[in-house]
């Protein structure tokens, strides 16, 4: 038996080695054996999965109902710059998304748990889950058919943007979308000197991504939010010639399914009536990445309600642009994600990204009783 508080002196303990030893997506070899590691040492048991990184263990009778809650364990390719006494170890290799304290907090919520199994109404998975970053890790753990049987599944996230002991829940789009397009406005390369003597791709790229903002400003809803940011162009190798071709990607963010074939459906055509306008052509690609996140309803209440009960201050969560995969699960079970504070230093994917340790207690509690009273409320709430 542990105390609530060896559990938490543990928890800060994998925390600090963790941040210390980041890996990045697909990579987490190490984060996978210290996990697996601590799950055995106090007899919860790994569920064998065919998953090359990440793990998912389970809590509880073993028979249905079964709620999982989810942690994602890869870090970034980012040299951190802060001087924490446990900073990474590895150039190049940083945990600046607190991808470790959510595997501290899920690890603690798991072990009060797994103090608390035998009066469990049913199992808690504990997923931990690889490659969130690639991103894609979220596709392969439910590819493996492991979480076929669940019927919520409840994640985190951390936010800079709250204190220590706030929580961030909204029944609307949370995280957006991510689109990757990559566009290639192709010419007639010539002399600088004899513009007329050729098709300028530079004209029509500059014309594009001008056009581009007026997709959200004109097409969009008003009321939506929408991102269209062209963030990399390359286009000829010296001052007196134009070239024949000119490359360009970025990203689109947006909440709404709808608007999301909008978006895609609205830049071909602008790209392509560019193109044609002024006598050259144009290729359009994508890489879609994963949907929004949005809570289901009555979890995101129950998730609210949880957390008040404990004594934890719930707001509004702010949206946020950024992807989250965590929204993959959503297409295949219902759902509850929330933003953790963590209160301290510059946003996520910063070098100096910090987050607080003190908030592991809290989010483990809450996580733990969170998991407890979903079970409870599947079989006889909501009906089995």
């Amino acid at each position: 038996m542990m105390t609530e508080q060896e559990i938490m002196e543990f928890a800060r303990a994998e925390f600090y080695w963790l941040h210390a030893h980041p890996e990045l997506s697909y990579e987490e070899f190490e984060t996978t054996a210290r996990l697996r590691a601590a799950f055995e040492r106090f007899g919860i048991r790994v569920l064998d999965v065919p998953l090359e990184t990440g793990l998912v263990a389970a809590i509880g009778s073993g028979e249905k109902p079964i709620v999982a809650l989810r942690t994602d364990i890869d870090a970034l390719p980012v040299t951190e710059a802060t001087d924490l006494p446990y900073r990474s170890l590895t150039e190049g290799k940083m945990h600046a998304c607190g991808h470790d304290f959510h595997m501290a907090a899920v690890l603690a919520a798991a072990l009060l748990l797994k103090e608390r199994e035998a009066a469990l109404e049913g199992t808690v998975y504990i997923v931990c889950q690889p490659a969130e970053e690639a991103p894609g890790g979220a596709r392969c753990v439910l590819d493996t058919g492991v979480l076929d049987g669940v019927t919520a599944i409840f994640g985190i996230h951390t936010r800079p943007l709250y204190p220590v002991g706030t929580f961030g829940l909204c029944t609307g789009g949370m995280m957006a979308s991510t689109d990757k397009f990559e566009i290639a406005f192709t010419g007639v390369g010539t002399h600088a000197a004899q513009p007329d003597r050729g098709c300028d791709p530079i004209v029509m790229a500059a014309q594009f991504v001008t056009a581009a903002q007026t997709i959200a400003a004109r097409n969009v809803n008003p009321l939506h939010a929408a991102v269209v940011s062209i963030a990399h162009i390359e286009g000829g190798t010296t001052w007196n010639v134009l070239p024949e071709r000119v490359w360009m990607e970025g990203t689109i963010r947006l909440f709404d399914a709808d608007d999301r074939v909008l978006v895609k459906k609205r830049m071909e055509e602008l790209a392509a009536g560019i193109a044609a306008g002024l006598g050259g052509h144009v290729e359009i690609s994508w890489k879609s990445g994963a949907p929004a996140v949005v809570n289901t309803p009555r979890w995101n209440e129950l998730a609210a309600d949880v957390a008040k009960r404990e004594g934890f201050t719930v707001v509004d969560a702010v949206p946020w642009m950024a992807g989250e995969d965590f929204a993959y699960y959503q297409e295949t079970m219902e759902s509850c994600f929330a933003f953790v504070g963590t209160g301290l230093g510059p946003e996520n994917h910063h070098p100096q990204f910090t987050v607080d340790p003190a908030g592991i207690p809290q989010t483990a509690r809450y996580l733990a009783r969170l998991a407890e009273t979903s079970l409870r409320c599947v079989t006889r709430d909501f009906g089995a």
